[in-house]
């Protein structure tokens, strides 16, 4: 049975009662919040494992909730939002979104991303809340300590920027991370040509993961934002 508390940020009733029911229905506990100041206050004061955010908010723009939330708290924010511009995206995915779902939705989808968040929490952190020395996903095994990659139980040869994005990416697994913050933490700054030499490196480090079309895909495009990386089950 699934525990974790989720914090709905709605201010559309039928919305809102559509995404309580669902939890209800999977055994997910919540709080409910109709405008910005609500949902900060709720999450200081309730400390809950997600947060489903709608980015219009009636009193404040859903960006800044993210915002005001990340000053204190790493927690998974998924924005659930009518907004669908590239650009809509991108702003609350650098704020410190873990993810982005365009209404309409389907319960399906809602669900999926929830337990990909779960996840990407249990993975990251282990019992007494320290990263773990090995990552491992699929057949794709990283130790962070050694800094070597084995893909099927064979080493993996990676240039220094494909290792750097490979832990990146497995460091935030699941969350969609934006070309601006990829190259911002691999170069430490970001420009067009940085955002060029990125789907180059990219490029060839999923041929590296992927070599065989029929292999399992490890990292996810999303055309004109970023890259995630996928749990493999």
């Amino acid at each position: 049975m699934n525990k974790a508390l989720i914090l709905v940020a709605e201010d559309d009733r039928p919305i809102r009662n559509l995404i309580v029911t669902t939890l209800k229905t999977h055994d997910y506990k919540y709080l409910t919040a109709e405008n910005g100041a609500s949902a900060i206050m709720e999450a200081s004061s309730h400390n809950p494992d997600i947060v489903l955010l709608d980015l219009g908010l009636p009193d404040m723009e859903g960006v800044e909730v993210i915002k005001k939330i990340r000053t204190w708290s790493n927690l998974p924010i998924i924005v659930v939002s009518a907004r669908s511009e590239d650009t809509d995206k991108i702003e609350a995915l650098d704020a410190g979104a873990d993810d982005y779902i365009t209404k309409p939705f389907s319960v399906e989808e809602l669900l999926a991303r929830i337990r990909v968040a779960q996840r990407r929490l249990s993975v990251n952190q282990g019992i007494d809340g320290k990263e773990s020395a090995v990552f491992t996903n699929g057949e794709l095994k990283i130790d962070y300590t050694a800094g070597c990659v084995f893909l099927r139980g064979e080493e993996l040869h990676l240039t220094p920027i494909e290792y750097k994005l490979l832990c990146l990416l497995s460091r935030n697994m699941g969350k969609v991370l934006t070309h601006t913050y990829i190259t911002q933490q691999v170069w430490g700054r970001s420009s067009e040509n940085d955002v060029a030499s990125l789907r180059v490196f990219m490029a060839t480090l999923r041929k590296k993961l992927e070599a065989d079309k029929k292999e399992v895909q490890y990292i996810q495009t999303h055309i004109g934002i970023g890259y995630r990386m996928l749990k493999i089950e």
